[in-house]
């Protein structure tokens, strides 16, 4: 019913069981550090957004144009360090995740590869006994079309009908008259 058998190879699913064990880290790895830049983004917001409540407030407070400026430059360095300070969060976040990455894909790769090797000589050991199945299937076809007078029931091959007595059991009677003249005029 179905083109494909319903069990499933132990290759098979040792290699996918591997495979899936692989992405599982490898999402969980990512998944995290995404978390983490999630994280430090909202760290960020929150402190760009206290900077700023803080600035306008100064803003605010001054009376005169002086004081106003030199308010406004007080808040510049510290905002100036605290970007500076979530550029290098974002270079560490980055070089761990790509350290975990690495980490996962070590730990995963030999068994990784040791499934998919198995997997390959399944194949080709299923392939090679497939192939020598339809050779050996061609060849008795082939057999059985080169001697069309072995019947299949008891394998005795079947003599053929020959002479003019054979022949002329066979043909219909306005014909076995013709073959008595042909015969006739010839001998």
């Amino acid at each position: 019913m179905y083109p494909f058998p319903q069990t499933i190879a132990p290759a098979v699913r040792t290699h996918i069981d591997a495979q899936t064990a692989f992405l599982n880290d490898m999402s969980k790895s990512l998944f995290s550090s995404f978390q983490q830049m999630c994280d430090l983004n909202i760290q960020l917001m929150q402190t760009m957004l206290e900077e700023t409540t803080l600035a306008s407030k100064h803003v605010l407070s001054a009376d005169r144009q002086s004081e106003l400026l030199s308010a406004a430059t007080a808040r510049t360095q510290p905002t100036t360090d605290k970007l500076r300070a979530y550029q290098q969060h974002i270079a560490r976040l980055a070089a761990d995740s790509q350290v975990e990455l690495a980490r996962v894909t070590e730990q995963h790769v030999q068994n990784t590869t040791r499934t998919a090797r198995a997997l390959a000589d399944e194949v080709a050991r299923d392939a090679t006994e497939q192939t020598e199945r339809g050779l050996r299937a061609q060849q008795e076809t082939v057999r059985q079309f080169s001697d069309p007078f072995i019947r299949p029931g008891n394998g005795a091959a079947q003599p053929h009908a020959s002479g003019s007595t054979g022949q002329t059991q066979q043909m219909p009677p306005s014909q076995q008259q013709g073959s008595k003249d042909q015969r006739a005029a010839t001998h």
